[in-house]
C-alpha cells in the first residue's frame, strides 16, 4: 500500500450559523449573509497565510474573493456523505 496521501476533501456537508453580519466592507460585491440564518459551508485554507476561511455555498461575490472569517460563523452541523 502506497503511503502517499491524496489531497480529498472528507465527504461531509457542513452548516455553520452567521453569529456576525457587521463591518461588510464597502467595496463589497456579492452576497453577505445575514444573522442568525444558517448556511451550508466549506471551511478551506487561505492559499498564501493557511488562516482557515468559511466558504458559504451558492453565494455569489465578486470583489474582494468571496470567502469570509471563521469568527463570523459557528459551526452547527457536520453530515457525512455516502
Amino acid at each position: 500500500m502506497s503511503k502517499v496521501k491524496l489531497p480529498t476533501p472528507l465527504p461531509v456537508q457542513q452548516y455553520a450559523r452567521c453569529v456576525d453580519d457587521s463591518r461588510r466592507p464597502a467595496d463589497y460585491i456579492g452576497d453577505w449573509p445575514m444573522a442568525q440564518q444558517v448556511y451550508p459551508v466549506r471551511v478551506l485554507p487561505n492559499a498564501r497565510t493557511k488562516q482557515p476561511q468559511v466558504h458559504v455555498l451558492g453565494f455569489y461575490a465578486e470583489r474582494p474573493y468571496g470567502a469570509f472569517a471563521p469568527h463570523r460563523f459557528e459551526m452547527v452541523a457536520q453530515v457525512w456523505l455516502n
